[in-house]
């Protein structure tokens, strides 16, 4: 992605929702992770979550435009440490856009599931970029809707999203995972970066254990 054209996405979309401090928004990414577990619809959440590598939530992602479309919203990566537990969130702001004929607004939840160890090395490696610009492939599957099996399989990341708006469905084509230097520092301290949080699991916030312990699956 040009990085004249994220910078004016992420601009354009930070006027969108109010920025939450990095506490509020660990505390809404664990009610995203049990909203999701909860529903219905989508019976597969879980079993996905059970097996994952690692976790992207985004408890918040707006998306507006007319002919020119943005999408944004700031969120938290988690990764499983060697003994398989969770170990604690790095930040990142999920940004992408679009160009055609489109109007309307949405805000979405979005949960990415990463399938492997290369998925989490891939998405903290490829600053800036998801899909198959990083070597990944991505399923989705919205609320309500299964993606289909054969997609499943062969997906690195299954993102997981339920969209409320007037656009039909969130897409990541195009779309970027940035890190939140400023949140991370403010959360940890000044040696922290995306790496020493998901890869040395060198850090630790016990505001976070409730995150943590959503992600449990029986």
């Amino acid at each position: 992605m040009n990085k004249v054209l994220l910078a004016n996405l992420l601009a354009a979309c930070s006027t969108t929702p109010k920025v939450q401090p990095a506490d509020a928004l660990v505390t809404a990414a664990m009610k995203t992770i049990k909203t999701l577990k909860a529903r219905k619809d989508i019976p597969t959440f879980s079993e996905h979550l059970k097996s994952a590598y690692g976790v992207a939530i985004f408890p918040a992602v707006y998306k507006a435009g007319f002919f020119v479309g943005a999408e944004g919203g700031n969120g938290v990566m988690l990764s499983r440490n060697k003994d398989g537990a969770w170990g604690y969130p790095a930040f990142y702001v999920l940004a992408s856009g679009s160009f055609g004929l489109q109007i309307g607004a949405q805000r979405a939840e979005i949960v990415l599931i990463m399938r492997s160890r290369g998925a989490v090395d891939a998405v903290i490696r490829h600053q800036g970029k998801l899909g198959f610009d990083a070597g990944l492939a991505i399923a989705h599957v919205g609320a309500g809707v299964e993606a289909s099996v054969t997609s499943n399989l062969g997906a690195d990341i299954i993102a997981f999203s339920d969209a409320k708006g007037l656009y039909g469905g969130i897409s990541l084509e195009g779309s970027a995972m940035i890190r939140r230097k400023d949140f991370n520092t403010r959360y940890y301290g000044a040696d922290a970066t995306p790496n020493s949080i998901l890869v040395d699991h060198a850090h630790a916030n016990s505001q976070a254990d409730g995150l943590r312990k959503s992600l449990r699956v029986k």
